[in-house]
C-alpha cells in the first residue's frame, strides 16, 4: 500500500497488467493510494529533503537468518536498547511518505488494539518493529517478495533474492533504495545505529558490507525441519492473502530451493564480515536462556553495556514464557528426506540431526 503512482505502473507493466479478477479492486485500491502516496513523496521532499540529503546513516546491526528461523523475536529483543533506533511497521509499509504521515497516523492509530500475526502468535502493533525488505521492494522493485503477489512471475523476483545472477545496475538500485530509506529513518533517530531485520539480507552480505564496511551482523539459525513447515504456513496463511494472481501451486518446491539459494550465497559472503563484527545465535538456546544469549550477543559484537538494558530484557522474557508456538503436522517421510537432502549443508553446519 505504499508505493508511489510510477512505480505501481512499472510493476504493472513488469506482469502485463495480468491481475486476476478477484483481486482487480484491491489492484484498484493500491492505484488509488499510491496516488496519495506520490503527493505525500512530493511534500516530503519539500519539507524534508535537505534534511534527507545530509543526513548521517551510522552502521546498522543486521539481523539475519531465513524467514520463520526466530528472526523477529531477536528483532524485538535488540530492541529494547533505546541506544538504537529500529523501523516499525508504519514506517516500512510507508517508505514514501511516513516523515508527513506519522503524526497523523499516531493520533488514528493511538487506539489501534495489538493483534497476532496470522503465520503465528507474536502480537504486534504499528508500532512493533518492521521488516525493510517491505519498503525496499515499493522502493526498488527489486525484491524477492514481489513474487508473492505476482506468482506467475516468481521466477523473475527469486534473482533479487542474492542478486547474484542480475546485472549490477539491479544491485545498485536496491542499494540507492536501501540508503534512501535508512536516510529518511536518520531524520527521525538522528546518530542512532539502525537495527534492521529482513531474512532475505541473509544472502546479501556482500552489498550490505559495500555500503556499510563496519556494519555488525547477528545470524540466528532453527532446525531445518521447523523452518520448513513454519514457512509452509507462512505461505498458507499470509502469503496467499497477499496475491494479485491466482497461482494454486505446492509452494514446497520454491520453498526447497529459495534456502538453499539464500544459504548458499551466505555462507560464500560469511568471510567477508570482519572479526568482531559477526554473532551466531540458535533459536532453540536463546528460547531457553534470553537473558544470557542476547548478554552474549551484546559481548560478541561490541553493542555497549549490557547491564542498561538487563532489566528490559529480563522483563521481555518473563512475559515470554507463557508464549503458544504453533504446533505443525508431522512431514511425512518422503518430504523429511528431500529436506535432508536438500537442505544437508545446514543441517550439518548447525548440527542438527538429519
Amino acid at each position: 500500500m505504499g508505493i508511489s503512482f510510477s512505480r505501481w505502473m512499472e510493476l504493472l507493466r513488469e506482469n502485463d497488467f495480468a491481475v486476476d479478477p478477484p483481486y482487480r479492486k484491491a489492484a484498484f485500491r493500491v492505484t488509488v493510494g499510491s496516488l496519495f502516496n506520490s503527493l505525500g513523496r512530493r511534500r516530503v521532499q519539500r519539507e524534508f529533503g535537505k534534511q534527507i540529503k545530509a543526513a548521517q546513516v551510522p552502521s546498522p546491526i543486521f539481523v539475519l537468518g531465513h524467514w520463520r528461523s526466530g528472526t523477529t523475536l531477536l528483532h524485538e529483543i535488540l530492541a529494547l536498547d533505546e541506544r538504537f533506533a529500529y523501523p516499525n511497521l508504519l514506517q516500512v509499509s510507508n517508505p514514501n511518505t511516513f516523515l508527513v504521515r506519522e503524526p497523523m497516523a499516531e493520533r488514528a492509530l493511538a487506539e489501534q488494539q495489538r493483534q497476532k500475526r496470522a503465520m503465528d502468535n507474536v502480537i504486534v502493533s504499528y508500532r512493533s518493529p518492521g521488516e525493510d525488505e517491505f519498503a525496499l521492494a515499493v522502493l526498488s522493485l527489486r525484491s524477492v517478495i514481489i513474487g508473492w503477489s505476482f506468482p506467475r512471475n516468481q521466477a523473475r523476483y527469486d534473482r533479487y533474492l542474492t542478486f547474484r545472477d542480475t546485472p549490477p545496475e539491479d544491485a545498485q538500485a536496491w542499494q540507492r533504495s536501501l540508503v534512501h530509506f535508512l536516510k529518511q529513518l536518520a531524520v527521525r533517530h538522528p546518530g542512532k545505529p539502525m537495527l534492521l531485520k529482513s531474512p532475505s539480507h541473509t544472502g546479501k552480505v556482500r552489498l550490505l558490507l559495500e555500503l556499510f564496511p563496519d556494519a555488525r551482523f547477528v545470524h540466528i539459525h532453527r532446525n531445518p525441519y521447523v523452518v520448513f513447515q513454519s514457512t509452509k504456513r507462512l505461505h498458507e496463511t499470509n502469503i496467499v492473502h497477499n496475491r494479485y494472481q491466482d497461482d494454486g501451486g505446492d509452494p514446497t518446491e520454491g520453498i526447497l530451493r529459495r534456502y538453499v539459494d539464500l544459504y548458499d550465497a551466505f555462507f560464500a559472503d560469511r568471510t567477508l564480515i570482519p572479526p568482531g563484527r559477526y554473532c551466531e545465535v540458535q533459536f532453540e538456546v536463546l528460547e531457553r536462556n534470553i537473558v544470557g544469549e542476547i548478554e552474549r550477543t551484546y559481548s560478541e559484537l561490541g553493542l555497549g553495556e549490557f547491564e542498561a538494558v538487563r532489566p528490559k530484557v529480563e522483563a521481555y522474557a518473563a512475559e515470554k514464557a507463557d508464549y503458544q508456538k504453533n504446533v505443525h503436522p508431522s512431514l511425512d517421510e518422503d518430504l523429511r528426506r528431500r529436506i535432508a537432502q536438500s537442505w544437508r549443508r545446514c543441517f550439518d553446519e548447525w548440527g542438527y540431526p538429519v
